[in-house]
């Protein structure tokens, strides 16, 4: 069920019955500013309504309109006594002294009747709208309280920057090893090639386990497996009595010896019988060598602990903030206060590990890469000392590749 705004709406309406009566009291009348003037009553009736002339103050002319004469005033003020000649009376009145109507008649309490049903109006709405309000605010703050009970953005945060240094850890090992990987192909492949030239071409059999017939290749120059692959399909089938079949059979068949000697192969270290790339080996060996079992078990930790956050992560997208937190959806929230709660658990395992402390170490020792003659020269030294710690982590980074250094020899 999707979310429904209902304290919203609750709210809503009583502001709007709030502002509604503060319009209902803004439109009821106000008396005027008003100035006493006299009148000449010409005609009355008993209930006091009679008609008037009096003297307009501000446009100074004579006016005459119908009036409600007070009918409770002595009697010499009535018509015919107040004037006999004339039969007129005489009353006082108020005519307004501003606005549209400045000038005109008032009788006092002729806007009562408004006023009072405006006020009476604005008094009914403020009185459905302020409990309308108080429920609105009241309701709408609990519900929100609820919604945003998991919103923790300081426990996202330091668990972003455990997994970002988590993060950091595998790149640099990664790096570290594909360093490695990228010294040791080229010697690899050299000692490859040197196994395969003392390899004899009357070694290769077909796909039946046939022997070729060599004589004519040996008398072209091709002895060795090493010399079929350098040859290849096509300069060994342009000899005498070789076809583009048995050709292309006799590669294939050197390309599965070359396979089994790659597997089986020696990636010799030596000092004495160093070359630039076996020093660019050694020097990529020695930054995981210094970083040791405890960079190779960070690391592995890193990876483990980054996939366990990386999920959570994600989940936990809207407790970051309030504003995220009450524009999810219920679903969203549900899976957000559980992403938290299993994030402070990881975190509290991370610090009872010290994981933290070993990334950052971790990372430190893997950036460490070498930089000119002399780390080459100090990585020499260390692997002069301690050969088998080399050949180990060399067998560990290359055993991946399917052809790792399983028979360290020292040089």
């Amino acid at each position: 069920m999707g979310y429904r705004p209902l304290f919203r709406w609750i709210l809503t309406l009583g502001v709007l019955l709030i502002t509604g009566s503060a319009f209902a009291y803004a439109a009821a009348p106000e008396m005027p500013e008003l100035r006493q003037v006299g009148l000449t009553v010409l005609t009355e009736k008993r209930d006091g309504t009679c008609t008037v002339r009096w003297s307009d103050p501000y446009e100074h002319r004579e006016r005459e309109d119908t009036y409600h004469c007070d009918p409770d005033r002595e009697t010499e003020l009535k018509p015919p006594h107040f004037d006999p000649e004339t039969g007129y009376g005489y009353d006082s009145g108020w005519v307004v002294a501003e606005g549209s109507d400045k000038g005109k008649l008032y009788v006092l309490g002729q806007d009562d009747d408004v006023y009072d049903s405006r006020i009476a109006l604005s008094d009914r709405l403020i009185l459905f709208g302020l409990p309308l309000l108080a429920v609105g605010l009241v309701g709408g703050n609990i519900r929100a309280a609820v919604r945003l009970s998991g919103v923790r953005p300081g426990l996202v945060d330091r668990a972003w920057r455990l997994a970002g240094a988590a993060a950091a850890v595998e790149e640099d090992r990664t790096r570290a090893v594909e360093a490695v990987r990228e010294a040791w192909v080229p010697l690899r492949e050299q000692r490859v090639r040197e196994e395969l030239g003392r390899v004899p071409v009357t070694r290769l059999r077909d796909d039946e386990r046939r022997r070729f017939r060599t004589k004519e290749w040996e008398n072209a120059g091709v002895r060795t497996v090493r010399d079929v692959l350098d040859a290849g399909v096509w300069e060994l089938g342009g000899l005498p009595g070789v076809g583009r079949l048995t050709a292309e059979q006799a590669v294939a068949a050197a390309r599965r010896t070359a396979d089994a000697v790659g597997a089986d192969v020696v990636v010799r270290l030596s000092a004495g019988h160093s070359d630039p790339r076996t020093i660019a080996l050694v020097t990529a060996l020695h930054v995981l060598v210094e970083a040791g079992p405890e960079g190779r078990d960070a690391a592995n930790a890193a990876e483990a602990l980054a996939a366990r956050l990386e999920p959570l992560l994600t989940d936990a997208g809207p407790a970051t903030g309030c504003a995220t937190m009450l524009r999810a959806d219920p679903e969203d929230r549900r899976r957000a206060r559980s992403a938290v709660a299993r994030l402070r658990h990881q975190l509290a395992e991370a610090e009872r590990d010290g994981l933290t402390a070993r990334f950052g170490q971790t990372s430190v020792d893997l950036l460490r890469a070498p930089s000119g003659e002399l780390d080459a020269l100090s990585a020499w030294t260390d692997f002069e000392r301690r050969p088998r710690a080399y050949y180990e982590v060399l067998a560990e980074v290359t055993r991946d590749t399917g052809a790792g250094a399983r028979h360290p020899v020292v040089g």
